[in-house]
């Protein structure tokens, strides 16, 4: 995912350069985008202008000019831009892909991130193909760590909304150190590029879901003007960290993707999940350390995914498939679509009441006197409140719950508070009832839809027919709902929840 902020930048840049720059702002950004050589002989299909695009966006650690053998890549995303399409439409593929990957002759089984180590680019858009059988990749951008940090703190951080508290020592562990707490939150470069890699507890459908939130939450914080007032830093530190085909190295190849880009500036992300299946693990033995994380230590088999044929043909259809209106407009400027509640749909959102817990969550963070604080009367059945006596990693830091305040860009400190709760910790499933003074926080902007439920005007935000976050504004502080990074909760789940928001009396 590291990449991924990249992605987004020079996509949303280039839409504006191209209704605001003449011809030698095209001859500069070729300069700049050819800081580093273009990838050799990329094996790519070179569009015909005013066509649909496809970009395999890359994250690695490949030092520009250094062996492929000596670089991984934990980030592969594919990326459909049409013109008729409402939507641009994005799928990651998962890192551990069992699959066939051509060496010495003949064929070795592997994950798919190792064709990468093992050929580069042009060995994945290979192995891709073996995949989806008719996929033709218009253009390879490659971006590595570096980049993706220097362009998230020149763009001066992404708002994120963190869904439980991420930790990791590296010195007891082979994974990189993370420390993060819950709740909406600033995050800037080593953290953003922490909090987007990780896969410590969780797993690869979790990571990329991640990724590709913290991609939406990215794209829908930073206008135009935003991002063309600093182009010339963006594009040179776009250059200095990427390798892309040679195609884009020229004016002609950059006016086709960009006039192309320019049309699809204003459409919503549409995520395409890859239809994953998780094969069983065979390990060896294992160590627990202090704070209670297990190391594998022995012979470990590795843990593939896998899936079957029909199901990634079909997962390819709808990548490449135009949505032709969008379900739930949420673009700048309309007005969100009030809706009407059906009382059998929340009748059957599998809820249950909870109101003991959600009142002692409440107690423990009812400090600000300028923010009242909401719980939940219920929950969604089958999960529960984290505490900091559960769901904790590493050492205690009264992250269940969570009283804090967020800084906006200004400076201004709004108190804030989260609630965390667990659906499956294995499987990196949270929850969260987020609460904050900060009204105008950048998460909020731009509903789909609006509906009242209980008396409450709720505004709803979708990723695609999903709901992934229900918000309600009451006495100067907003108040929100957030799916977990999979969208496990349906939609009359998250509803149900939102509604239910009660005032704590202590």
């Amino acid at each position: 995912m590291r990449f991924s902020i990249a992605a987004v930048i020079v996509i949303a840049f280039t839409a504006t350069t191209t209704a605001v720059a003449g011809l030698l702002q095209f001859k500069q950004l070729v300069a700049d985008i050819s800081i580093s050589a273009p990838i050799s002989h990329a094996k790519i299909t070179i569009p015909k202008p005013g066509h649909p695009q496809t970009i395999l966006l890359i994250g690695s650690d490949h030092r520009i000019g250094e062996p492929f053998r000596q670089s991984n890549t934990d980030t592969m995303m594919l990326v459909h831009l049409d013109g008729d399409s409402s939507t641009i439409n994005v799928m990651s593929v998962p890192r551990d892909l069992k699959v066939e990957i051509p060496e010495g002759g003949g064929f070795a089984t592997d994950k798919i991130n190792a064709a990468y180590s093992i050929g580069g680019p042009n060995l994945l858009v290979k192995v891709l193909k073996g995949v989806f059988p008719g996929l033709q990749i218009n253009h390879i951008i490659d971006v590595n760590f570096g980049g993706f940090e220097d362009l998230v703190n020149a763009v001066g951080c992404v708002y994120t909304d963190v869904d439980h508290r991420y930790y990791n020592n590296t010195q007891f562990t082979d994974y990189s150190s993370i420390d993060l707490q819950p709740g909406y939150q600033r995050l800037c470069g080593s953290d953003a590029l922490s909090f987007v890699r990780f896969r410590h507890t969780d797993s690869d459908l979790v990571r990329n879901a991640r990724q590709q939130d913290f991609l939406r939450w990215a794209k829908a914080q930073y206008s135009i003007g935003q991002l063309v007032s600093n182009r010339d830093k963006l594009l040179r530190i776009f250059g200095k960290h990427t390798q892309t085909d040679s195609n884009l190295h020229t004016l002609d190849g950059l006016l086709n993707l960009f006039n192309l880009v320019a049309f699809s500036q204003g459409h919503s992300i549409k995520q395409i999940p890859f239809p994953a299946i998780f094969l069983p693990c065979a390990s060896g033995a294992t160590t627990t350390n202090a704070f209670g994380q297990t190391t594998q230590i022995g012979t470990v088999t590795p843990c593939y995914v896998t899936a079957t044929e029909s199901g990634e043909a079909a997962a390819y259809r709808a990548f490449m498939r135009p949505t032709k209106a969008a379900a739930h407009p949420a673009s700048k400027g309309k007005k969100p679509r009030s809706r009407q509640p059906s009382a059998q749909s929340l009748a059957d959102a599998s809820l249950t009441g909870d109101v003991s817990d959600g009142q002692a969550q409440a107690a423990k963070i009812s400090t600000f006197p300028s923010l009242p604080v909401y719980y939940p009367r219920v929950i969604a059945a089958g999960t529960r409140y984290c505490t900091d006596g559960t769901c904790t990693e590493g050492p205690i830091a009264n992250s269940y719950p969570r009283a804090y305040r967020i800084r906006a860009r200004n400076g201004v400190r709004f108190p804030a508070y989260r609630m965390t709760i667990v659906l499956n910790s294995l499987l990196g499933q949270y929850y969260g009832v987020q609460g904050t003074t900060w009204t105008k926080a950048p998460i909020l902007s731009n509903p789909g839809a609006t509906r009242t439920v209980h008396g409450k005007r709720l505004m709803e935000y979708f990723d695609g027919s999903k709901i992934t976050m229900v918000a309600w504004e009451t006495g100067g502080a907003a108040y929100w709902i957030s799916n977990t990074l999979t969208s496990n909760l349906s939609n009359a789940q998250m509803l149900g929840i939102a509604a239910s928001l009660t005032r704590y009396r202590g």
